[in-house]
C-alpha cells in the first residue's frame, strides 16, 4: 500500500513529509508524493502550452513539471526513498482520485491555522479532501 503526501511550496509540506515518512516506517509502505498543477499555477511558472518549437506540450509534459516540483519539496526533508507524482487539475480531486486508484492506506495534508485563538480551520482544499477520501486521512497544522 502507498501513503500518499499531498503537497505544495509552502512551508506546510515539510510537515506533511515528516507525517507521511513516519506513517510508511510505521506501516513499511512507499510514500507517493503528489503535487497538482492548477492551470493558473502552471502559467505563473511562465510555462505555456506549447515548447520553443511551437508544438503543444503533451499532458505527460506538464505532468513532469508537477513530479519535478513534488521531488524538489521531498528531496529537502526525506531521507528515505520516495516515488514523486505530479497531477494536473482541480487538487482536491485530482488527490482523492489518485489516492483511491492507488488504494492508499493513508493521506496526508496540511491544514492551516488561521485564528489567533489557534482553532484549526481547514483550507477549501484539505477540507474537501477530509470530506471525499475513502482512506483515512491525516491532516498537519503549522
Amino acid at each position: 500500500m502507498a501513503i500518499i503526501a499531498a503537497v505544495d511550496k509552502s512551508e506546510r509540506a515539510a510537515n506533511v513529509l515528516h507525517e507521511a515518512n513516519a506513517l510508511a516506517k510505521a506501516f513499511d509502505d512507499v510514500i507517493h508524493v503528489v503535487h497538482v498543477l492548477t492551470r493558473s499555477e502552471f502559467v505563473n511558472l511562465e510555462k505555456t502550452n506549447v515548447d520553443d518549437t511551437g508544438i503543444a506540450l503533451s499532458m505527460d509534459e506538464v505532468r513532469e513539471v508537477a513530479a519535478e516540483i513534488a521531488d524538489e519539496v521531498a528531496t529537502s526533508v526525506l531521507d528515505s526513498s520516495y516515488e514523486a507524482v505530479g497531477l494536473m487539475g482541480d487538487p482536491a480531486v485530482r488527490v482523492v482520485e489518485y489516492a483511491s486508484e492507488q488504494e492508499a492506506r493513508y493521506l496526508v495534508v496540511a491544514g492551516r491555522k488561521r485564528s489567533p485563538a489557534g482553532k484549526a480551520v481547514f483550507g477549501s482544499v484539505a477540507q474537501s479532501i477530509l470530506l471525499n477520501a475513502d482512506c483515512p486521512v491525516v491532516t498537519t497544522i503549522q
